[in-house]
């Protein structure tokens, strides 16, 4: 007897081209802002600043992204995350050239807050879109775009230290980066979903696999509180990781470079360290967060930042160092996707708020890390400031029970979010 055909269960042709849209929109944008983080040690000594006032003017960023992200969901639902996704990487790639050109401490502060406000919608409207596709696809794809992203953070980490060691003018080098990567966005712009965000349930749909379901502990047991406290939960793990990949960011060039002697092209490799290896977290993270869920994936990263970063500061060296920042990244490779997934499944809010607001909250992180690291810095030493490090995979560990044992899948999911079919762009 022939056994019967299954149907396929492959997404079309539209929707795979959607999947590569987003993830060049996440090419982008990570590649947008690693090429400015080299030349952060010559724009500290070129313009004179202190750790704390260089860590001030970094702070920049997340305080624009907290005083701007908010509005992400509005526009998401009035434009679309497709068009605001596009838009904000060109105004974000505006902000890193003012950064870069800035004469003064004003204007950097100034440049960073531009770019850290526009980079906190683009951060909303793809990964809004993502989900969007991710429902479509039936199954966890979220963590692949966040490991296209630490590629084009690698990427532009690269460019970066390059340029930085052939001593290209910051504001040449920075223009042609915008040029360029807000042209990926442009050309990708095609290829994503059409029509406007859909509308969610009033309820959530019953999961059609058996097993613990995705929706956390504490929202069960207490009610309307539990929504609020699990998504103050959830922020504390994506702003753990946040504070992770920021230290990174602004502290390792500064580390290896002041502290440990290295060249400026050897400088950016505790950045890229970190980043390449949070790609590899997150090209493995959709096949462990299916088999053993969030919650197991995210303390094992956890207490790998822990283990991993606080043996480097421990006993500091170059290799030291770029292995201890590689472990944190490795570490940390899921946090956020994971807490933006939760919370855009986290019942009781409207379409993009729980994302929205995690989205927001998670850069209190980056937000806080750069000045405390700063003033420790100038009252020690640098390494005794980055302690926050190993500190914020201890708190992943202590708060990981409020993410999901299983993810939730089937077509159950599919036919709730109100996905239009995909027809001619409008």
């Amino acid at each position: 007897m022939t056994p019967p055909v299954r149907p396929s269960t492959r997404p079309d042709v539209a929707v795979r081209r959607a999947r590569t849209a987003v993830a060049v929109l996440f090419f982008t944008n990570g590649a947008l802002f690693a090429n400015l983080i080299p030349r952060y040690p010559a724009i500290k000594a070129d313009l004179g600043l202190s750790n704390a006032e260089f860590g001030l003017a970094v702070a920049a960023f997340p305080l624009g992204a907290l005083i701007a992200g908010l509005a992400a969901g509005m526009l998401i639902r009035r434009f679309r995350s497709s068009r605001v996704a596009v838009i904000s990487t060109m105004l974000t790639a505006v902000g890193l050239i003012l950064a870069g050109i800035a004469p003064g401490w004003a204007a950097l502060a100034a440049g960073i807050f531009l770019a850290g406000a526009m980079d906190s919608i683009t951060d909303v409207a793809q990964n809004s879109h993502g989900l969007r596709v991710q429902r479509l696809y039936q199954r966890s794809i979220l963590n692949s775009f966040h490991a296209v992203w630490s590629i084009g953070a690698v990427t532009g980490g690269l460019l970066g230290a390059a340029a930085a060691q052939l001593e290209v003018p910051r504001g040449t080098h920075l223009i042609v980066s915008a040029v360029t990567f807000s042209m990926f966005a442009l050309v990708a712009y095609k290829s994503l979903l059409p029509g406007a965000e859909p509308l969610e349930p009033a309820e959530p749909p019953k999961p059609t696999v058996t097993g613990p379901v995705a929706t956390p502990a504490p929202t069960r047991a207490f009610g309307r509180l539990g929504k609020w406290l699990v998504l103050g939960a959830l922020v504390v793990i994506a702003a753990s990781g946040a504070l992770v990949e920021d230290a990174g960011a602004t502290w390792s060039a500064i580390l290896l470079t002041n502290s440990l002697g290295t060249s400026a092209l050897l400088a950016g490799f505790g950045f890229i360290a970190l980043q390449g290896m949070q790609f590899i977290g997150r090209m493995l993270g959709d096949g462990l967060v299916d088999r053993f869920g969030q919650r197991a994936v995210a303390r094992t990263g956890g207490a790998i930042v822990f283990v991993g970063m606080g043996t480097a500061l421990a006993f500091p060296s170059v290799a030291g160092i770029i292995v201890g920042f590689g472990l944190a990244g490795f570490g940390v490779a899921t946090l956020i996707p994971a807490a933006m997934h939760a919370a855009d499944e986290l019942p009781g809010f409207r379409t993009g708020t729980g994302l929205t607001i995690v989205s927001w909250l998670l850069r209190l992180g980056f937000l806080v890390s750069p000045p405390i690291v700063g003033f420790i810095a100038d009252l020690t030493e640098l390494r005794y400031g980055l302690l926050v490090v190993p500190l914020a995979g201890l708190l992943v560990v202590l708060f990981a029970p409020v993410l999901a044992t299983r993810v939730r899948t089937g077509g159950a999911d599919a036919a709730a979010t109100g996905e239009p079919e995909l027809a001619a762009r409008t």
